[in-house]
């Protein structure tokens, strides 16, 4: 047993902008390894006077265990710690940890005994950047506005999570819970986090086919329609999804249809791929990447058992290299704003000098809301 502030730094709240049901998620160092985390503490309401294990505290079991049975991918966020603590407050300071590390098993057995304390769990994870997380970025700032990934990015990351729902339907686990708050972006490689959600099932393969269906109908609806399109499945602006876990299994039941009229230039193909998905008639994993695989194909990629045209794989490698500065140009447009920014509320400076710098700061933002990247 120690010290939480021995062995934790506890900074700022990390998740303001999509608070989930069940946690709250802090910037922390661990002391341990200088390595800053993601700690995910249970939100103190859920606690249960009588030292009852309700569903929300009973889920950090559940997420620990399927993130070491899903740690094979390089797509799932790594699980670093986990364990209980006897501070109160949403974010926690002083009081008393015990650190199970990666002993999820000592970890679940332990759970009974410190519910009944009425101390909470916590599972600190591999620290994210906010601006990676793609509803952070695709959640329009002003009305009208909204962005969508180009297409060789939203195939490179569909492609990514299909590998993931792979392993997982492999070992019989699905992760249902398909938001964009749960996806992280960097042009490149993906990255997922909360299992909490996600489930274990107990029925053989052929029982569970209807789940992994459900599965990749969650994928193309809740993570796919939007980042080609812009727009969350409702047909409205991106906003935060509801998130217990009964919602994450019928938050996109009724939407068996996508409406792509907002995005008429995306590829045929790929909208015939997304609405097999909505409509649950993609049998299994396999045959969703087989159709991805498809689509890419007219899009440049190169599978060895597709045929790509030369000239088509050329223009493909243009294109990425082009993505890439543009990548690299936004990142220089938002430091250069900063530094206006910054410039612009220092003290002592003339009011010449003063409406310069803010004229720049709204001529930079007005770049930015045009970007082709969100």
């Amino acid at each position: 047993m120690h010290n939480l502030d021995d062995i934790y730094r506890i900074d700022h709240f990390n998740d303001t902008f999509a608070l989930g049901h069940y946690a709250r998620v802090l910037d922390a160092l661990d002391r341990r390894s200088g390595q800053m985390v993601a700690l995910k503490v249970l939100r103190p309401e859920h606690l249960s006077p009588d030292g009852e294990m309700r569903w929300e505290y009973r889920a950090f079991a559940n997420e620990a265990d399927l993130l070491m049975k899903l740690s094979g991918s390089p797509y799932i966020v790594d699980l670093l710690d986990c364990g209980y603590l006897s501070a109160e407050g949403e974010a926690p300071h002083g009081g008393e940890l015990v650190s199970f590390q990666l002993d999820v098993m000592g970890f679940i057995q332990a759970s009974a005994q410190y519910a009944a304390q009425g101390w909470r769990p916590y599972l600190a994870l591999q620290h994210m950047p906010r601006s990676h997380n793609l509803l952070y970025l695709m959640k329009p700032n002003q009305a009208g506005s909204r962005w969508r990934l180009p297409s060789e990015e939203g195939l490179a990351l569909a492609l990514q999570f299909s590998e993931v729902l792979r392993l997982a339907h492999q070992k019989q686990v699905v992760y249902m819970d398909h938001k964009l708050e749960h996806v992280y972006w960097d042009g490149a490689q993906l990255r997922i986090i909360d299992l909490n959600s996600s489930r274990q099932l107990e029925n053989g393969a052929a029982a569970n086919a209807q789940f992994f269906r459900m599965d990749i109908h969650n994928l193309c609806v809740g993570i796919l329609y939007p980042i080609f399109t812009g727009l969350s499945p409702q047909k409205s602006a991106l906003r935060p999804q509801p998130g217990t876990a009964s919602e994450a299994e019928s938050r996109y039941r009724d939407v068996t249809s996508l409406d792509f009229g907002v995005e008429p230039t995306l590829s045929q193909a790929l909208k015939d791929l997304l609405q097999n998905g909505a409509a649950m008639q993609i049998e299994n994993v396999e045959q969703f990447i087989a159709g991805l695989q498809r689509v890419a194909s007219l899009h440049g990629w190169d599978f060895s058992n597709l045929y790509t045209s030369p000239a088509s794989r050329d223009a493909r490698t243009q294109m990425r290299a082009g993505l890439a500065r543009l990548r690299r140009g936004q990142a220089e447009l938002r430091e250069a704003r900063d530094l206006f920014r910054d410039a612009a509320v220092q003290d002592g400076i003339t009011e010449e000098l003063e409406a310069e710098l803010r004229r720049l700061v709204k001529a930079v933002n007005t770049m930015l809301n045009d970007r082709v990247i969100p």
